[in-house]
C-alpha cells in the first residue's frame, strides 16, 4: 500500500479527477489479508537474518522494560487499591510496558510466535525451523534474564516505598497462586491477542498506540496470562521468599509460556495462514480457468 507521503506526492502531481479519486481510494484502501500476510513474512524473514547479538540485546531490553507494566500497575493499584472499579484503571497501568516494547521495536517473545512463524509455514524447511527456534530460544531466555534483573530492582527498598512494595506483592501473588492448568489456558487469549496486534500494525498506521493500549489493557482487564510480564511478577515472588524456582518454572512459567504460543501460533497464526492459502488456491484456480478460456 502507498504510503500516506507518497500518496500526498502523487495527489499534487495528477492533473485529473479520476487521478486524484484513485490516489485517495489506494491512501483508505484496507490491506488483504494475504497482503498482510507477505508485510510480517518480510518482517519475520528480517528477524531471522538479526544477528545473534542484536537480538540479546533487543530481548534484553524488552524483558526489563516491559517490566514497567508490573512496576505502573503496582503503583495505580497503592492509590486504588479497595475501589470496586480499581481494575478498570490499573488495567492502563499493565499496558504501557507493551507500548514502549512494541513501539520501539525490541524483541518480544510472544510477538514472534507469529511474526517468525509465518516465514516458517511459507517455507517447511528444517533450516527455517532451525532459525526459527534459535530466535525463539535467545529471545525468550533474554526476555526473562531482563525481567529477572527488573525483579531485583523492583525489590530493592531504596527504589520502592512500602506501600508500592505491597502492590507489588499483592499483583504478584495473584499470580502465582493459581494452578497450572489455570496459567495456560488463561495464556491462550493473551497470545492470541498479541498475535492479533502484530497482524493488525500494518493497517493500524497512526493509530497503533491506541490498538496496542486497548488490546494490553484487556488483557490485564481479562486476568489473562503474559508469560514475559508474569515472569517479572513470578521472579518478584522468589526473590521475597514467598515463591520457590519449582513455583516459578512449573506453576506460571512452562503452563503460561506454552499458552501463550498455543494461542499466538496454534490458534491464530494457523487459522491466518489457511485463510491465505485458500486465498492463494481460488486465484490459480481463477488464472487457469482465464488461461483455458483463452
Amino acid at each position: 500500500m502507498v504510503s500516506k507521503y507518497n500518496n500526498a506526492c502523487l495527489y499534487e502531481q495528477c492533473d485529473s479527477a479520476a487521478c486524484k479519486a484513485q490516489v485517495i481510494v489506494e491512501e483508505h484502501e484496507r490491506l488483504s489479508p494475504h497482503l498482510l500476510f507477505e508485510i510480517i513474512r518480510r518482517d519475520g524473514e528480517d528477524e531471522l537474518n538479526r544477528t545473534t547479538r542484536s537480538l540479546i540485546f533487543s530481548a534484553l531490553a524488552a524483558g526489563i522494560t516491559i517490566s514497567f507494566s508490573f512496576y505502573f500497575k503496582a503503583i495505580l493499584t497503592m492509590y486504588l487499591n479497595g475501589a470496586p472499579w480499581a481494575d478498570m484503571v490499573t488495567s492502563f497501568g499493565y499496558a504501557t510496558g507493551f507500548l514502549v516494547v512494541i513501539l520501539g521495536r525490541m524483541q518480544l517473545f510472544t510477538e514472534n510466535t507469529i511474526t517468525t512463524m509465518i516465514p516458517f509455514f511459507h517455507d517447511t524447511s528444517f533450516s527455517k525451523f532451525f532459525q526459527v527456534m534459535k530466535l525463539w530460544g535467545v529471545v525468550f531466555f533474554f526476555n526473562l534474564i531482563g525481567t529477572a534483573i527488573a525483579a531485583f530492582f523492583l525489590s530493592n527498598s531504596y527504589f520502592v516505598t512500602t506501600d508500592v512494595a505491597t502492590s507489588l506483592h499483592q499483583i504478584a501473588m495473584h499470580v502465582m497462586a493459581m494452578e497450572p492448568a489455570v496459567n495456560m489456558i488463561r495464556g491462550i487469549p493473551a497470545g492470541i491477542l498479541i498475535a492479533a496486534i502484530v497482524w493488525m500494525m500494518p493497517m493500524s498506521q497512526g493509530f497503533s498506540f491506541f490498538m496496542i493500549l486497548c488490546f494490553t489493557y484487556f488483557i490485564s482487564l481479562g486476568g489473562f496470562s503474559h508469560v514475559v510480564v508474569g515472569s517479572c511478577e513470578a521472579a518478584y515472588e522468589v526473590i521475597h521468599g514467598n515463591a520457590s524456582l519449582f513455583d516459578y518454572f512449573f506453576r506460571f512459567l512452562l503452563p503460561t509460556g506454552f499458552g501463550n504460543v498455543l494461542g499466538g501460533t496454534f490458534v491464530f497464526t494457523l487459522l491466518v495462514r489457511a485463510q491465505v492459502t485458500a486465498y492463494y488456491k481460488k486465484e490459480s484456480k481463477e488464472y487457469q480457468e482465464k488461461v483455458i478460456g483463452h
